[in-house]
C-alpha cells in the first residue's frame, strides 16, 4: 500500500512553497521520494525550504517567481525542467487575499493582483506544464482552492471569485489533458498558516489546531495526506475532483476544561 503513495523518481513543483501549506506539501513530497522545486516570491525563503529538502536526501530547486506575472512563469518552468529534468507533479498553491475596509474601497490594482496570483498564474503555469506532461509520461496537477469559492463572504469577494475560477480551470484542464494527466482541486478551509495571524480570532500557538477562542482549525501538516494521494499513483482514477478539507460543517469549540486537549 505504501508504494502507491510513493513519489520515488518523481519531480514536483510547488508554488507558494516557502511557507504554510506549500512548505508542508513540499517537505512531504520530498519525504515520499520526490525532488522538489520550491517557488515563491522571496529567494531566501525558497532557499531555506530547499535546504530542508536536501537534508532529506532529495534534490531541490529554489526559484523566486511572482506567479501573478505572466512573463515570469515560462522562464521559471523552463528553469525547473533544466535543473530537474522533468515535472511530474504541479501544485498551484500560491495565493493572496489582502484585507480591505469595504467593497467600495477595493482598488483596481488590488483586484488585479488577487486575480493574477489566484487565477491567471495557475492558468498559465498549468497550460505550459500540463501540455508538456500530456505529450510525455503524464502527471498530476493539484490546485489549492478555498471554501470561499463555494461560500463567498463579503470580506474576501475578489479572492472568492478567483478561487471559483480556479475550480473551473480544474474541470477544464482535467478534460483537456486526460487521460494521462490528472487535474484536481483541494478546497481548503481555515488552516493555521502565516495568513491566519491576521484573523480576528488568530491561532493559539500553545494548542496547535485551535484558535484563541477555541475554534478547531487545520494544522498545515493535515493537508499532507490528501496532497500525497492526489500527487501519487494512488489517485490514478481521480480526475476533475474537488475535495474539501475543512474540518466539516461544524468545527467544534473546546470547553474550558478541555483547553489542553489536541
Amino acid at each position: 500500500m505504501a508504494d502507491r503513495f510513493s513519489l520515488e523518481g518523481k519531480t514536483a513543483l510547488v508554488t507558494g512553497g516557502s511557507r504554510g501549506l506549500g512548505r508542508a506539501m513540499a517537505l512531504a513530497f520530498a519525504e515520499a521520494g520526490a525532488d522538489v522545486a520550491v517557488v515563491s516570491r522571496k529567494r531566501d525563503a525558497c532557499e531555506d525550504v530547499a535546504r530542508q529538502i536536501e537534508a532529506l536526501g532529495r534534490r531541490a530547486v529554489a526559484y523566486p517567481c511572482h506567479v501573478g506575472r505572466w512573463d515570469e512563469i515560462g522562464p521559471m518552468a523552463e528553469a525547473v525542467w533544466d535543473a530537474l529534468g522533468r515535472i511530474d507533479v504541479l501544485v498551484n498553491n500560491a495565493g493572496m487575499s489582502p484585507l480591505y475596509p469595504s467593497l467600495g474601497a477595493v482598488s483596481e490594482d488590488a483586484f488585479d493582483k488577487v486575480i493574477g496570483v489566484n487565477f491567471k498564474g495557475p492558468f498559465r503555469l498549468t497550460a505550459l506544464v500540463g501540455e508538456r506532461m500530456a505529450a510525455g509520461e503524464g502527471g498530476s496537477v493539484v490546485n489549492i482552492s478555498s471554501t470561499a469559492a463555494v461560500s463567498a463572504a463579503p470580506y474576501a469577494l475578489p479572492y472568492a471569485g478567483a478561487k471559483a475560477a480556479l475550480n473551473a480551470l480544474t474541470m477544464g484542464f482535467a478534460a483537456a489533458f486526460s487521460p494521462n494527466v490528472r487535474v484536481n482541486s483541494i478546497i481548503v478551509g481555515p488552516f493555521a498558516t502565516d495568513v491566519a495571524e491576521h484573523w480576528a480570532d488568530p491561532p493559539d500557538h500553545d494548542h496547535p489546531g485551535w484558535t484563541k477562542a477555541g475554534l478547531r482549525v487545520g494544522r498545515p501538516d493535515e493537508i499532507v495526506g490528501l496532497a500525497l494521494y492526489l500527487a501519487s499513483d494512488a489517485s490514478s482514477f481521480t480526475n476533475g475532483a474537488m475535495i474539501r478539507i475543512d474540518g466539516g460543517p461544524v468545527r467544534a469549540r473546546r470547553e474550558p476544561s478541555e483547553a489542553g486537549r489536541p
